[in-house]
């Protein structure tokens, strides 16, 4: 024991979860995945980042003299199993820190939970206005809807739609999505003709899609995650609306399972990608570890979450929740991540987001 300093030992001493993850040599945090399901494209992008992230703190000495690990469990894209891995990771696993989930109507269910243990949480993937108030324990690392709606709309009729016809999934995400653009739009003086929510999970949105050009629109506004986007993407070739431009919000997670040739030729926007000489750095390393690079947005915001975590360990000089929440606080004042700088608002949500206005073409998500 002759490492631990007095005031590591006390703070150790603080919580069976502290005290369990550090006697078994090891330093583990938990992360909630859509590993299979409708957005495992994402959700193993995503687990790829976190892992980086721990390949990079455990190259620099682990946490507190410890080896530093993230247990990952598989969502499945639903929330009733995404609970039950909350519960896991934290009533056996004895985790204070959960990062996840990737589908805002799964990520709220999972942060109320966590809140309510007391555990930190870590939102690296929803944009929900709704998360802002889950409570004192849950961080989020990326912009909430308010942000993304506001940068959609603009960008949207600044393309020159006037007329838009839009499709959502019908969840919290989707619902925010559909109400937050069409406020912004309008309000530039544009006009949402149609607007649908879909039901995850079907195998044909050939009547939403007919709905939606029934109205002649100027362009076809849309958001869905990966598989499903992929059989909206295929029938709206089928059914000949590709003539019309298609606008995604999240690109790349609307075209991540969506075949490059059907793909080709939408616009759209995403949350900020990999920013500067240290966003580039971790594209490099990600590629030289996988061989090849990433497919999707949200991989950084996994890798930020691994090291403000660590971090925050470190000024903490504890694995307690409570005072890794409060290291959390002062470190992200101003935080150089890989996705830009991270600056928590009063509510504990990420300030003046980054975002990124996209196409795709010859197989590739491109900067327009």
């Amino acid at each position: 024991m002759k490492q631990f300093s007095s005031s590591l030992l006390a703070a150790l001493l603080l919580g069976a979860g502290s005290s369990a993850a550090l006697a078994q040599g090891t330093v583990n945090v938990g992360a909630v995945l859509s590993l299979t399901g409708a957005s495992a494209t994402i959700g193993e992008d995503v687990r790829r980042g976190i892992m980086l992230g721990v390949d990079q703190v455990n190259a620099k000495g682990g946490v507190l003299g410890k080896k530093f690990n993230v247990l990952v469990e598989d969502s499945g894209g639903n929330a009733t199993t995404a609970l039950n891995a909350a519960r896991k990771l934290v009533g056996v696993d004895k985790v204070p820190v959960v990062m996840g989930e990737y589908s805002s109507s799964i990520t709220l269910p999972v942060g109320q939970y966590l809140v309510k243990e007391g555990v930190t949480h870590l939102n690296i993937n929803s944009s929900s206005i709704k998360l802002k108030d889950l409570g004192p324990t849950s961080f989020g690392l990326l912009g909430l809807e308010n942000y993304a709606n506001s940068f959609s709309a603009s960008d949207t009729y600044a393309l020159g739609y006037r007329k838009v016809a839009v499709i959502a999934p019908n969840n919290a995400y989707g619902q925010g999505v559909l109400q937050g653009y069409k406020e912004a739009f309008e309000k530039l003086g544009g006009k949402v003709v149609t607007e649908v929510l879909y039901a995850a999970g079907q195998s044909t949105y050939r009547r939403e899609l007919e709905q939606m050009s029934r109205s002649s629109p100027d362009a076809f506004v849309y958001t869905a995650y990966g598989q499903e986007a992929a059989v909206i993407n295929r029938e709206a070739h089928d059914l000949g609306l590709r003539k019309t431009p298609w606008y995604a919000i999240l690109l790349s997670m609307c075209v991540s399972d969506t075949p490059p040739e059907i793909a080709n030729g939408q616009l759209g926007m995403e949350l900020g990608s990999v920013q500067g000489p240290a966003g580039k750095a971790y594209a490099e390393a990600f590629a030289a570890k996988y061989k090849e690079g990433f497919k999707t947005a949200y991989t950084g915001y996994g890798y930020d979450a691994v090291l403000m975590t660590a971090a925050a360990m470190e000024k903490a000089k504890s694995v307690d929740a409570a005072a890794i929440q409060a290291a959390l606080k002062e470190i992200g004042q101003s935080y150089a991540g890989v996705t830009g700088v991270i600056s928590f608002d009063a509510n504990r949500q990420r300030l003046n987001p980054p975002y990124d206005r996209l196409k795709y073409e010859n197989g590739k998500i491109a900067q327009r």
